[in-house]
């Protein structure tokens, strides 16, 4: 087992210059959801350059799949590769090192395969867009691409390394209140004013606030309030973002919200409308087995769990959301967080320096290594996979 898993690392060592250049040319040039062509094409040209065949274009535009072995012999390992930015403020999120530990442990996996003496597996790198908001792995799941996989993996940037991360559940919503204009001053009996629902909407919300049970989140923005103060507006716009820690307690409280934006239609004499996206975000569902493996072969390898982990967060760790999450409810799945070499936070200006910075590189490199040495592990051992599997059905 030791001699694959140096395989896998001597083949990752052997490219490394080529995995900095790949996530350096995906950062220059950020793309946001849907929009990956450049990631997509420099990725599958050097997916195929180190003799990879490659399915272009694969359930999206700019999704794609690529896959060595056979499963008949073992089990089907996916690693994933994300590769979008943020509007703005481009890859604030650090996508493009996650692109970067998917290829580096897709061709370290590779490797052991190759010089297995015995069939172990099938491997599938797949290429995920749109993961902020766009639900790139939702279309995948529709289109049955997980049925037959036996473990997926994925490791994401971050200011800590986490062996295990929670992801929180999230639905997205617009809503929008249709009034009567009029002119203010002449005339205000005349309107029936959508500005003042959605204020009314804004403030319902932040009352409920005090009832949620304090892993809920919810937050908005106001996106359209009017054009000028002596109109009364005919039509306003907010959109808000619904977060719980599982995705059962997420409808419990779109309904409570629901409430919130139908009271202030009825208190105002507009109308609304409430458009929820229908493509949700799960909660992260990391299987222990798998996420005790990623920690066991991390620290060998270097990873400091300990001096970059949560403890400067309070030792509560931070959470967003991921489509990851909708993954580890077909699979199992880990998605570890792991650090960069910067106290910045995610989604600001100063993560995305950090994830164009040559520092990170070390970091990621020993992440892609591990997620390669907890493949191998599982892959090697069938018993492994059975622990995964039963808790798996455990779990869910």
């Amino acid at each position: 087992m030791t001699d694959l898993k140096q395989k896998a690392y001597d083949a990752i060592d052997e490219i490394a210059t080529d995995l900095d250049k790949i996530s350096k040319d995906i950062w220059e040039n950020p793309e946001e959801n849907f929009e990956e062509v450049k990631a997509h094409a420099n990725i599958t040209a050097f997916l195929e350059e180190k003799g990879f065949q490659v399915e272009r274009n694969y359930i999206t535009k700019t999704g794609f799949r690529s896959t060595f072995g056979e499963n008949s012999d073992g089990p089907h390992i996916v690693v994933i590769c994300e590769y979008d930015a943020l509007p703005l403020i481009g890859h604030a999120c650090g996508h493009n090192l996650i692109a970067e530990v998917g290829l580096a442990s897709g061709i370290g996996i590779r490797a052991a395969l190759g010089n297995s003496e015995k069939p172990l597996g099938k491997l599938t790198i797949l290429g995920t867009p749109a993961e902020e908001g766009g639900g790139g792995k939702i279309d995948m799941i529709k289109a049955g691409v997980f049925k037959d996989v036996d473990i997926a993996m994925m490791a994401h940037p971050s200011p800590f390394n986490l062996a295990a991360f929670h992801s929180l559940a999230i639905e997205q919503v617009t809503v929008k209140y249709h009034g009567q204009s009029a002119h203010a001053s002449a005339f205000p009996w005349n309107g029936v004013n959508a500005l003042d629902a959605a204020v009314l909407c804004y403030q319902n919300v932040s009352c409920l606030r005090q009832q949620f049970k304090p892993t809920w989140r919810v937050h908005g923005v106001i996106k359209n309030g009017g054009s000028k103060p002596n109109i009364i507006p005919d039509l306003t716009e907010l959109e808000f973002y619904a977060r719980t820690p599982t995705k059962s307690e997420l409808t419990v409280l779109m309904e409570k919200v629901d409430k919130c934006f139908e009271s202030a239609a009825a208190a105002t004499g507009c109308t609304v409308e409430i458009s929820w996206s229908g493509r949700p975000y799960y909660d992260m569902k990391n299987n222990k087995t798998m996420s005790d493996l990623y920690y066991k072969n991390g620290t060998q390898l270097g990873i400091d769990f300990d001096k970059h982990g949560v403890a400067h967060f309070d030792g509560n760790a931070p959470t967003g959301s991921t489509d990851m999450g909708n993954v580890s409810y077909e699979t199992p799945s880990i998605h570890p967080m792991f650090y960069i070499g910067t106290d910045a936070v995610n989604h600001t200006k100063g993560f995305t320096a950090a994830s164009g910075d040559q520092v990170a590189q070390k970091y990621t490199i020993a992440v892609a290594k591990a997620i390669a040495a907890t493949a191998i592990d599982i892959l090697q051992d069938p018993k492994l996979l059975a622990r995964i599997k039963e808790e798996y059905r455990n779990g869910k």
